[in-house]
């Protein structure tokens, strides 16, 4: 198994854009449910798009670190 800072440049590119990409659908998310969304539902949006923030910022910090 290959070791965090054995990563190639495409590799490293990917995870970056995978990063970018999570943010970007997390603050399109969380737009929706403020405008678009009541009750529960909200709730639920509002949830996953700070998830999917969590997750993108951590690659972000795995490839910045790697």
């Amino acid at each position: 198994m290959e070791k965090m800072t054995d990563m190639n440049g495409l590799t490293t590119m990917w995870i970056a854009l995978s990063s970018i990409g999570l943010m970007v659908l997390s603050a399109v998310a969380i737009t929706f449910a403020r405008l678009r969304t009541k009750g529960f539902m909200r709730i639920l949006v509002s949830t996953v798009a700070v998830l999917m923030l969590l997750v993108g910022s951590l690659l972000g910090l795995i490839v910045i670190l790697a």
